[in-house]
């Protein structure tokens, strides 16, 4: 992995293959939250029960992705440095809204706004499974996750927060997602439009989902 990184073109290649699986995550993710807002029957905790639960993903898929996310955002952080001190001098006439749109020249704050909202959400959600299940130790209760969901939306700032995170998320994945395929070689005349397309849809269509979901959380309260 050390030499597979230590060239350029070796942590783009990674940087993209960690983004495509956090791509992967987010459909999922949202799969399942998008659940929560059949009802407080609903398959929501049900489904919540079998991802907090089963050993496989517990002990296995989320180590991978904690490991996906900390080093994507390291990785991330290490092409922007790289790409700085490459061009330790800018040059005098430089217009770099000519040939690059604004998200694309600065992935670097919205990736610091995402990883801030991150902190938020482990805390959120993350951390609380973590009190619950094995500082306190209590018994695995099937109907307890909606209702604490539900509550999390209960405070209108939260709300807000949310919002404006995945708004920028939205951002992030609009120049990320044709970037990561980029960065493997998946670029061709024909195809390049198609995952361009298939990019900004994505990239609308996650956010949206998700700031819905907090939303209607919001809104349902009583």
């Amino acid at each position: 992995m050390a030499g597979f990184t230590s060239s350029t073109i070796g942590r783009k290649y990674a940087m993209a293959l960690s983004a495509m699986f956090l791509l992967l995550f987010l459909i999922m993710h949202l799969s399942v939250n998008l659940l929560s807002v059949l009802g407080k029957d609903g398959p929501f905790n049900a489904a919540s029960e079998f991802m907090g639960y089963n050993p496989l993903i517990q002990f296995f898929m989320q180590p991978i992705l904690g490991f996906a996310v900390i080093f994507h955002f390291v990785m991330g952080f290490v092409l922007e440095l790289k790409n700085r001190s490459a061009r330790p001098v800018k040059y005098g006439m430089n217009n770099g809204a000519a040939n690059s749109s604004w998200m694309s020249r600065n992935m670097i704050i919205s990736g610091l706004v995402v990883l801030a909202f991150l902190g938020l959400h482990m805390y959120d959600f993350w951390w609380h499974e973590m009190n619950f299940k094995y500082i306190e130790g209590n018994t695995p209760d099937q109907f307890r996750f909606w209702p604490e969901l539900h509550e999390k939306f209960a405070n209108l700032w939260r709300v807000v927060i949310y919002v404006v995170a995945f708004v920028l998320l939205g951002l992030h994945l609009a120049h990320g997602f044709q970037s990561s395929f980029q960065s493997i070689g998946a670029r061709h005349p024909k195809y390049t439009p198609v995952i361009k397309a298939i990019g900004n849809w994505y990239s609308i269509l996650i956010p949206a989902g998700f700031i819905f979901i907090a939303l209607y959380h919001f809104l349902t309260q009583q």
